[in-house]
């Protein structure tokens, strides 16, 4: 798994802006990934992040970039709750959760949307999203967005951004950890 793609897919985690990140990388072996997610867990969980592998599949790991503390929050929002519920999960501390949905990714069943509140998505718009079945929708950016319009694309706006900037960062010779901000 690349720094690059870090960067390129986590910028406003990283940044402190979101509570979490999704991506997908190819990987030689799951032994090899594992150790490298190890190592990073060891520059992030410090600065408050988490790195954790949901899924292995054909080649591909699923990896989610998060911020526990930023998505305990989240997660006790009421509209949130009530999606968790439906769908399963019977703890709303985000130990369990996130374990749920890591069970939820490898079990092969449907893909669990309700992904998008672990990603920092306004429940709103993950409840539209589920209820709409993906149509329907006002705009669509990072998500597909059913609520407050506006403010969704302000918040697109702002994750480009950033998401620019990490990058020329980046680039420029910042490593992970520089470009890691606190929380």
């Amino acid at each position: 798994m690349s720094e690059e793609l870090l960067v390129r897919h986590c910028s406003p985690t990283l940044a402190g802006m979101k509570a979490g990140s999704l991506f997908s990388c190819d990987f030689p072996s799951q032994e090899a990934l594992c150790q490298e997610i190890r190592q990073l867990n060891r520059i992030l969980v410090p600065k408050g992040l988490s790195v954790l592998p949901l899924r292995f599949k054909d080649g591909k790991a699923l990896i989610y970039v998060y911020r526990p503390g930023s998505l305990s929050a989240l997660l006790q929002d009421t509209t949130a709750a009530g999606i968790l519920a439906d769908c399963g999960y019977r703890d709303s501390g985000v130990v369990h959760c996130v374990c749920h949905l890591c069970s939820r990714f490898r079990s092969g069943e449907d893909f669990p949307h309700e992904v998008g509140l672990f990603l920092g998505y306004p429940p709103e718009d993950v409840r539209g999203f589920i209820d709409h079945k993906a149509c329907d929708y006002k705009c669509v950016g990072c998500w597909k967005v059913y609520g407050d319009e506006q403010a969704a694309r302000e918040t697109f706006a702002r994750y480009k951004r950033c998401t620019d900037v990490y990058c020329h960062q980046w680039q420029q010779g910042k490593s992970i950890e520089q470009l890691t901000v606190a929380c």
